[in-house]
């Protein structure tokens, strides 16, 4: 074989190889990104020099508000750009494929546009930072480091995912900091009803999720408790994770498959339609249970507290359900377009109801509702919650 041509099939061989890679090490590198995340996250809560930045709209009368809701939204551009600088490094093939819901172009107060993005050391991110906070030095440079800082997965489990991927043809959803609005109040101490805290940084969640590219199903998700358990008297957060994966047949997961309740409960959103919650009233009656964050509701399901989360509207996104709902398939279930599964389930067509896919936009669509799940959903981990809730809404008939 001519020299030029051994190069080249060598060049494809190697490519080939490369892009079949173990699911294990992608897995690894979206779980460390996430640990990293969730560091971050708890980083600008436990640091005064950041804490003080978050809290501050809350004393009324402050100067610079613009300055400070882009400080809101600073921690989710770092923690999603983080995420794409890290998985991208390893995965060079998926830089283009990562996206967030964020941009991570900011004005700071001095009038200067930065583009927010992880430099090549720390120094340099801290400089980076220092644009955008204004000058506050030490709030960049405990930001950088956090940025920086290398994650150690000690976790034996990993090391049995044996499963082959193509990742050049998949793609990631993040929702960095998912119940952005309850990580801003920052209640630690909310208490569970029934095993579900209905407000306070637990519903706070970082949410990664992995898709087809081109059928848009959900293959691998990720969901990152930051604020799992605080330790006393440091106040300190530890940060707890789950993953899943439901590819080609094989379905793994961290989480157990929850065992089956005695008495049916669902968990909505606390602005949930009225006509909603009275149509599910016949198939829950009183054990109606209600959280913040949609990603935490999904949680809730997988981890068998709710039997289903039911949304009524289109207030969610690619980015919150894609992780999620991988992992409620690789535990038996899934997360269905509540609409056009109540079209379906009229008409007669049960056995399949349609699911929630990623990989296309909501035609017409403006801004971030290109990546709305319209017509909301059902998220369910036992195919008889499922028809429960279907046939109960399909007797709602002038409702939905």
């Amino acid at each position: 074989m001519p020299c030029d041509l051994a190069v080249k099939a060598l060049i494809q061989v190697t490519w080939h190889v490369g892009v079949f890679r173990a699911m294990t090490a992608l897995l690894k590198s979206l779980l460390a990104a996430s640990e990293k995340a969730a560091s971050i996250a708890q980083v600008c809560r436990q640091e005064e020099a950041l804490f003080s930045l978050l809290i501050e709209e809350k004393r009324g009368a402050d100067k610079n508000k613009k300055f400070l809701q882009d400080f809101k939204t600073l921690a989710d551009v770092l923690i999603q750009e983080v995420i794409k600088h890290d998985v991208g490094e390893k995965f060079p093939e998926l830089q283009d494929h990562i996206r967030g819901e964020e941009s991570n172009k900011f004005e700071n107060g001095l009038g200067e546009t930065v583009v927010v993005q992880v430099c090549p050391t720390q120094q340099e991110t801290a400089a980076l930072l220092g644009k955008v906070l204004n000058r506050k030095q030490a709030a960049a440079e405990l930001l950088a480091a956090a940025i920086h800082q290398e994650v150690v997965l000690l976790d034996p489990a990993l090391d049995n995912v044996a499963v082959t991927i193509s990742t050049e043809s998949v793609a990631v959803w993040i929702d960095p900091i998912d119940s952005t609005n309850q990580y801003i109040r920052g209640h630690g101490n909310v208490m569970p009803v029934d095993g579900i805290y209905p407000s306070g940084l637990r519903s706070a969640l970082v949410l990664i999720g992995v898709y087809n590219r081109h059928s848009g199903e959900p293959i691998l998700g990720i969901i990152n408790e930051p604020f799992f358990q605080e330790e006393l008297p440091a106040h300190r957060w530890q940060s707890k994770y789950h993953w899943g994966i439901s590819y080609e047949g094989i379905h793994l997961s961290s989480l157990n498959r929850p065992m089956l309740q005695a008495s049916p409960c669902v968990v909505l959103s606390s602005n949930e339609k009225v006509m909603l919650r009275k149509a599910l009233a016949p198939l829950y009656g009183e054990r109606l249970f209600f959280a913040s964050g949609a990603g935490y509701k999904m949680l809730c399901v997988a981890l068998g507290l709710a039997d289903a989360y039911v949304l009524s509207e289109g207030s969610t996104f690619k980015w919150d359900s894609c992780g999620p709902h991988a992992i409620l398939r690789a535990l038996g279930g899934g997360i269905v377009d509540l609409s056009e599964a109540l079209k379906a389930w009229r008409a007669g067509q049960r056995k399949l109801l349609p699911e929630l896919t990623y990989n296309k936009p909501v035609e017409g669509a403006v801004g971030a509702d290109h990546w709305a799940n319209q017509g909301g959903l059902v998220a369910y981990v036992y195919r008889e919650h499922l028809e429960a809730v279907m046939a109960t809404l399909a007797a709602a008939a002038d409702t939905f």
